[in-house]
């Protein structure tokens, strides 16, 4: 429950700047700049463009690099959970590991709110699994190895990016800042995974595993994918 996570009906992060507060039905994230503006949330709805069916299809990016006949995924950089949420829309059994509490709050009521609609009751689906820590050392204690482990770590910013995703973003990275271990966070996903690590990252970043098994290119990022 999000009440686990953050125990007041609102709560400051880091220098008060940002907060979090129940609004609309659901927990947010604003700044006292732009308290009108509503805030920013967990959208577990489909994203513009992906079909609102169940499983929706694995034609993307993503479902190309995670692989089709991927059963359990585990996404060790959950940020906002969108590709968390577009991989439990395809299908797959997903586990999520946040570091950060306060996004870990957010993500739980998302999935709360996720476990009400009507099409995930109906088919009697469960959300993903959240877990809250250290990716690191979580990966390194996984009870069984998924086929998938997935990275999306935070790199230095070199592009301008829309002003929706550049509010986003950027405040995630001022909440988690880089991923200075995410060459650790590698190493530890390879000894953990069963069949494959996928790494999302920007497309002028040089290869976290070194040469990939193949690498899918997208218009700014791409799908580094490592196969045992």
């Amino acid at each position: 429950m999000v009440a686990d996570l953050v125990d007041l009906e609102q709560a400051l992060v880091g220098d008060g700047e940002l907060f979090l507060a129940y609004r609309d039905g659901c927990l947010k994230l604003l700044d006292r700049q732009n308290l009108k503006k509503g805030g920013l949330a967990v959208e577990v709805d489909p994203r513009p463009g992906e079909q609102h069916s169940y499983p929706a299809p694995k034609k993307d990016l993503l479902a190309q690099a995670v692989g089709k006949k991927t059963y359990s995924v585990v996404d060790a950089t959950c940020g906002w959970a969108q590709d968390s949420l577009a991989l439990f829309r395809m299908g797959y059994q997903v586990t999520c590991i946040e570091r950060s509490p306060v996004m870990a709050a957010l993500i739980a009521d998302g999935f709360e709110r996720l476990a009400q609609k009507d099409w995930v009751q109906r088919r009697e689906l469960k959300p993903p699994t959240l877990l809250v820590g250290n990716a690191i050392e979580l990966l390194a204690n996984l009870p069984e190895a998924p086929d998938c482990i997935y990275l999306d770590p935070m790199f230095p910013a070199k592009r301008k990016q829309s002003a929706a995703t550049r509010k986003s973003m950027a405040i995630l990275r001022d909440i988690l800042g880089d991923d200075l271990d995410r060459q650790q966070l590698f190493d530890v996903a390879w000894a953990a995974t069963g069949r494959r690590v996928v790494v999302k990252s920007p497309d002028y970043a040089e290869p976290l595993g070194g040469k990939p098994s193949e690498s899918l290119q997208g218009k700014l990022l791409r799908y580094d994918v490592y196969l045992k």
